[in-house]
């Protein structure tokens, strides 16, 4: 050992041997041991938590309307739900790992959800194919509004953050055209 360099003393096994963050409140985690790296603010925390539990709604909501549609198309749009709650999970996961990674705490349990997410609530019992289309449609929307709404303010904060929301956005925005040209009609030409 450096006659210049003291040993850093641990009292236990979760003592940090470097000062936690200033930011440090019940919506981050205290840093400890070796990691570093930027801590994501409340108003950060907050408007990723936003986009969090709007993803959450989403693939709930299609599980509801995957279980429930039928009528005409019934295996085409059950199918494309399936795809469309693969992808809220998957983003959603992103996006809760993501605040982990900025020492943020991701709050997805289902009193939070149903508390916070702008979607509406899905329609109770069997709903049509032409019906679940436009609802699908409308949540779709939604989310997507939730994170154009907050895109400025992440970015502004954390564009890594703000990256993940484009290649979200980018991906719901075609899932709702691809689910709402079900119920178009051409146009004239």
């Amino acid at each position: 050992m450096s006659p210049t360099k003291s040993p850093t003393k641990k009292t236990s096994s979760t003592t940090s041997t470097s000062k936690p963050s200033a930011s440090t409140g019940a919506g981050t985690t205290r840093r400890q041991n070796a990691e570093r790296g930027f801590v994501a603010s409340k108003k950060l925390s907050d408007l990723m938590q936003e986009v969090l539990v709007d993803l959450l709604e989403l693939s709930m909501q299609g599980k509801q309307a995957h279980w429930n549609v039928v009528g005409r198309n019934f295996r085409d749009t059950h199918r494309q739900l399936d795809e469309i709650i693969e992808a809220a999970r998957e983003f959603s996961d992103t996006v809760a790992e993501r605040m982990r990674a900025l020492h943020a705490i991701p709050d997805g349990r289902s009193g939070t959800v149903s508390t916070t997410t702008t979607l509406p609530e899905y329609p109770q019992g069997e709903v049509d194919t032409s019906e679940t289309v436009d609802l699908i449609t409308a949540r779709l929307d939604a989310t997507v509004a939730t994170m154009r709404r907050v895109h400025d303010d992440v970015d502004e904060e954390d564009p890594t953050s703000a990256d993940i929301l484009h290649a979200i956005i980018e991906k719901l925005e075609q899932y709702a055209w691809m689910v709402s040209a079900e119920n178009r009609t051409p146009s004239s030409r």
